[in-house]
């Protein structure tokens, strides 16, 4: 293994989806073949992900293996590049094998199997560069690859018409990418990661060029990420198959995540890219979180659980909190997957839960004083592992939102009656210490930033977090109360965003939708929304 580069072997994994993506459609006269070629690929890529972290964690702790990495390495070997490598390999394999069963009976299921086998070698690709260029191509190829996805059924007009608004989007986005590389390029004659962060480790103030390319990237990843205004595509895709919406959700969507942490030394350093992020990241986080209370579509509600969850994962990358970033793209990830390739089983499960006695919901100020409970245990926690480690500080505005993420635990009600205290609290404060431990393990793995967050901007994430327990708090405990039927309207329509830019895309570029006999028509409401360019 010496005389080989761990690099090189976790490179493989993206070519050999590639090479899988070919075979697939060779074989496409025989769809039980290109299945198998599937199936074989995302097997063995498996495999050699997790042979590869392990053969790199070997040499890290026993200090042998491959000759040390030259800073201009286009392919990246660390915490963060397995990580990804190793969940975008284990999505792949589980998704490969839902879709065989899925798609039985489909028309051009080779042809499903090579974008899909496509959308993983790009994404592996992504995961594993250490050139921002290579990054870019990776990112843009993952676009267009999952595009094939997303119009499998042709012959679907809502298909279509949110795949297109998602291409105008991505493309949008990807001329911010070329800019930032333009500027990068031009400032510090290099397009290396390593080498972009020793640079702007170096001066106080960067140049102009530096700040404006970091919020370049910043806006491409709002953009990628279905950030408000422009998320309805993200919600609109479930004409697309159900694996489809798993890989988008669980993978492809997290992407900008990926990228920001990449990218960390750069966006920390320029208070306006960060700020860009929180506060975007924040509303969209506090928004799609209400509107998603509204929805009874089990999908379309995942939908808008994920336009949240990428809200409040831009906003701890704004924060510098890159390590608790990742936690959340590696955890989101596997949940939304499952959730997705689990909404068949919807049907039963409510039958199931209606046999069950009705749990009664707190009131809102039972709620409001769980929420206290849960910041001071998490607050609590974080000052006593800081005894220990000073790595294990975490700013406060993290403390009062990881509190109320832990507030139906310390409100504790079952049947009307508050549970007995040490019911209550050990749950609570076993479950207090998991942001903590994670921020102390990867303290060392140098995905933290190296200048702290602002404290507006710790204080807007403060606010926004307690803004959105308040309300969900309140419409919970009251549904019929004044309050929740004005919120009612509005968080239903999604706040009619999503129409104001559909109408301003269909202006831009239209799009013919097919005429095919049997397919349903768009609604005229949908045609006097985007002023007849259909």
């Amino acid at each position: 293994m010496a005389f080989v580069d761990v690099g090189t072997v976790a490179l493989s994994v993206p070519v050999m989806c590639l090479l899988g993506a070919v075979a697939a459609l060779v074989a496409r006269r025989n769809v039980a073949a290109s299945w198998r070629v599937a199936h074989g690929v995302v097997t063995v890529t498996l495999v050699v992900s997790a042979l590869a972290a392990a053969w790199r964690g070997w040499e890290s702790v026993a200090g042998i293996g491959s000759a040390p990495r030259t800073p201009d390495a286009w392919v990246a070997v660390d915490l963060l590049a397995f990580a990804m490598l190793g969940l975008i390999t284990t999505l792949g394999w589980v998704i490969v094998r839902f879709s065989r069963g899925y798609l039985q009976g489909e028309p051009a299921q080779p042809r499903y199997i090579a974008a899909l086998l496509t959308t993983l070698a790009c994404a592996s690709l992504v995961a594993l560069s250490n050139h921002l260029a290579l990054l870019a191509l990776g990112w843009m190829a993952t676009s267009l690859s999952l595009h094939r996805l997303l119009t499998y059924y042709p012959d679907r007009p809502w298909a279509l018409i949110a795949a297109h608004k998602k291409f105008l989007v991505s493309r949008l986005a990807e001329v911010c990418l070329a800019s930032v590389l333009l500027l990068i390029g031009l400032e510090l004659g290099t397009l290396s990661i390593p080498a972009i962060a020793s640079a702007v480790r170096e001066p106080a103030t960067l140049p102009l060029t530096l700040q404006a390319a970091a919020v370049l990237l910043a806006m491409a990843v709002v953009l990628k990420s279905a950030q408000l205004p422009v998320h309805g595509w993200l919600i609109q895709v479930m004409e697309a198959p159900t694996p489809v919406s798993a890989l988008l959700h669980a993978g492809v969507v997290n992407l900008g995540g990926f990228v920001l942490i990449r990218m960390s030394p750069l966006m920390s350093a320029v208070p306006a890219a960060q700020a860009l992020l929180v506060v975007v990241g924040g509303i969209t986080a506090v928004v799609a979180a209400l509107v998603m209370t509204t929805r009874i579509s089990v999908k379309v509600k995942l939908a808008w659980s994920t336009c949240a969850q990428m809200g409040f994962m831009l906003v701890e990358c704004g924060l510098g909190l890159y390590e608790l970033a990742l936690l959340h793209i590696l955890a989101h990830s596997v949940y939304k997957a499952h959730a997705f390739l689990a909404a068949a089983g919807t049907v039963a499960d409510t039958r199931l839960h209606r046999l069950a006695p009705l749990a009664m919901v707190p009131s809102a100020p039972r709620q409001w004083g769980g929420a206290v409970v849960a910041v001071a245990l998490v607050a609590g926690s974080a000052w006593a592992w800081s005894q220990v480690s000073p790595a294990a500080q975490l700013p406060w505005a993290l403390v009062v939102i990881a509190g109320i993420g832990l507030a139906p635990v310390a409100s504790g009600v079952r049947g009307g009656r508050l549970m007995d205290l040490w019911r209550t609290a050990a749950p609570g404060v076993a479950l207090a210490q998991l942001p903590v431990l994670w921020h102390l393990l990867l303290a060392t793995a140098h995905l933290g930033a190296p200048r702290p967050a602002s404290s507006v901007l710790l204080s807007w994430t403060a606010v926004c977090g307690v803004v959105l327990f308040v309300v969900q708090s309140h419409v919970a405990a009251d549904p019929r109360s004044r309050l929740a039927r004005q919120l009612y309207r509005w968080c239903y329509a999604g706040l009619y965003l999503d129409e104001r830019f559909t109408r301003w895309t269909f202006r831009a570029w239209p799009l013919r939708l097919p005429t095919t006999s049997g397919v349903a028509p768009v609604p005229s409401s949908v045609l006097a929304t985007t002023g007849g360019a259909l």
